[in-house]
């Protein structure tokens, strides 16, 4: 970069929607530069619940539009990236038929929480059947199921004996999202050598003026500055995205991340709960959260707090006992306790500002916002608010299009279909999978390795 100062498109940040824009513009064969000033990955993308998901709790604010998205989304993601995103079964247990119904429509009007009042069976199973109809497209994901308490206890014995119902359906999950990050980035970068991307890279500051304005950027290793040269820069640095304006002389106030955090057990009787799939219900303080396995792990989360100004949060004591409270508001007879955490995690959610609506009700949907690169002369500068992980294919190609257009660049590759790094290729069937298996199995390399390797 420094011996080539320059480039069409500067992306500013490698989180997943930004390296998702940057594969998007450099399969067009648009000279395109990424930069992060950290690790790939390091913010609220690998800080999320790894969930890729249809978002059936967004139709309660009425967000058809993210929610089909979604859906499209996720069943595309299982298609073309199925190495690293998997089906997963997920499982609302029920411990009311009537409840929430009269609240529901308060939620959806105003989009704000009140008291808490629990969603009964009826509700759920109203949801469900839109979430239905908006994942028929483009994928074969089974419809949902609802059980009685008797067949539920039997599926899920350590489930609190009062439970009424159990609604099961199928969403997926990603249980590796910073190397799927990391297969994005790479497919960028293998469309040749008009794509550059390096970390540990900061965008700093603006010098110059007309022509002449460019991006001042750090070598977060050395501490070097040099400047930079761009038509059009993107930010895509999430929830620091007004810091980053700020840095680069156009202050703004597009943010209001929220915090969420999770938690990882190491405890066998816990997995052992799930029984596989993911519990995803409601707390007692009106609090959508969840548990479920990643490998023999247990995975239990999340928060949903304003963030302010904090945006390198961690996990609080506070949290840690929220989480441990919503495993016994479903799991009674499971005892947790400190010993079982392997680790925690924190992220900031990049949310735009959302004065006095509920954190939990602020749109998960994205929006772009343009500007003049100042001092410039009439060097473009987009900045992306919101986006969210299930989504970050089609808002990366909605973001590059956006880029395109003021380059004057047609679209020449389509990404709908192709497949993401390791997706190329991958078996997607059991036949398929043995026959790989089989031919990978040799000297050093035993079948439980294969199997991890694949």
């Amino acid at each position: 970069m420094r011996d080539r100062p320059r480039a069409r498109v500067l992306v500013v940040g490698g989180g997943i929607n930004g390296v998702g824009t940057f594969r998007e513009l450099a399969l067009q064969g648009v000279d395109v530069v990424l930069v992060e000033r950290g690790d790939y990955c390091q913010g609220a993308s690998g800080a999320s619940s790894h969930m890729i998901h249809g978002g059936i709790r967004y139709l309660e604010n009425g967000e058809f539009r993210l929610v089909h998205e979604s859906v499209v989304e996720r069943n595309r993601l299982l298609r073309i990236a199925p190495h690293y995103v998997k089906p997963l079964q997920t499982t609302i247990p029920v411990f009311s038929t009537f409840s929430g119904i009269l609240n529901a429509p308060l939620r959806f009007l105003t989009h704000r929480s009140g008291r808490p009042g629990e969603r009964g069976a009826v509700l759920i199973k109203i949801g469900l059947s839109l979430y239905d109809l908006f994942s028929r497209q483009g994928g074969s994901v089974p419809r949902h199921r609802f059980l009685g308490r008797r067949k539920a206890l039997a599926e899920l014995p350590a489930l609190r004996p009062d439970v009424k119902y159990t609604a099961t359906y199928f969403d997926a999950s990603v249980h590796d999202p910073e190397r799927l990050t990391l297969d994005v980035l790479r497919d960028g970068l293998a469309a040749g050598a008009h794509a550059r991307a390096s970390n540990y890279v900061s965008a700093v500051g603006i010098t110059g003026a007309g022509e002449g304005a460019a991006v001042r950027l750090r070598d977060g290793l050395t501490g070097e500055e040099f400047d930079f040269a761009a038509e059009v820069v993107v930010n895509t640095t999430g929830a620091w995205v007004d810091a980053t304006n700020g840095a680069l002389g156009a202050p703004t106030r597009f943010m209001g991340g929220t915090k969420g955090s999770h938690i990882v057990l190491d405890h066998p009787e816990l997995l052992a709960a799930c029984a596989g799939r993911e519990i995803f219900f409601e707390h007692s303080d009106g609090r959508i959260v969840l548990i479920y396995p990643i490998g023999d792990r247990v995975l239990v989360g999340t928060t949903d707090i304003d963030a302010g100004e904090d945006l390198e949060p961690v996990c609080t004591d506070a949290e840690i006992e929220y989480f441990f409270d919503l495993i016994r508001h479903v799991f009674p007879s499971v005892r947790v306790g400190r010993e079982s955490i392997v680790y925690t995690f924190s992220g900031v959610r990049p949310l735009p500002r959302h004065d006095d609506t509920a954190p939990g009700f602020v749109s998960r949907d994205y929006r772009i916002e343009k500007a003049a690169l100042p001092g410039g002369a009439g060097q473009g500068m987009l900045s992306l608010v919101g986006g969210k992980w299930t989504t970050f294919r089609a808002l990366s190609e909605h973001l590059a299009d956006e880029v395109l257009a003021l380059l004057g660049h047609g679209r020449s590759v389509g990404t709908g279909e192709l497949p993401i790094g390791g997706g190329r290729g991958f078996p997607t069937d059991e036949e398929g999978v043995q026959a790989w298996l089989k031919a990978h199995t040799g000297p050093g390399i035993d079948a439980h390795r294969a199997e991890i390797l694949l």
